[in-house]
């Protein structure tokens, strides 16, 4: 038994299906997932540094038994991870809404 041979019609069907599936559905790039690993860096390093800048400011003007530095560095790093936190949930929340 031999097989029918599809059409030229047929074969240019299914060329268009599958370019229009892969314009809808582009996939996950490597370069998307190095964004996210960019952005995520940024969203924890940018407060901590903001805190540990501020922080020192704190003890040059207004010197306390503690170390403002370290609180603020803390505080920066919570922030920061919160952030981090924040815009994770709302990316893969928004992936799998888009049906």
């Amino acid at each position: 038994m031999t097989k029918p041979r599809k059409s030229p019609v047929d074969d240019i069907g299914r060329r268009a299906r599958r370019l229009k599936k892969a314009r809808e559905e582009p996939g996950t790039s490597p370069l998307r997932g190095l964004g996210v690993f960019g952005m995520i860096g940024w969203s924890i390093a940018v407060p901590t540094v903001a805190g540990a800048f501020f922080g020192l400011w704190l003890d040059r003007n207004m010197p306390q038994d503690f170390q403002w530095t370290i609180a603020l560095i803390l505080g920066g790093a919570a922030l920061g991870g919160f952030i981090a936190w924040a815009w994770v949930s709302k990316e893969s929340g928004s992936d799998r809404n888009d049906d």
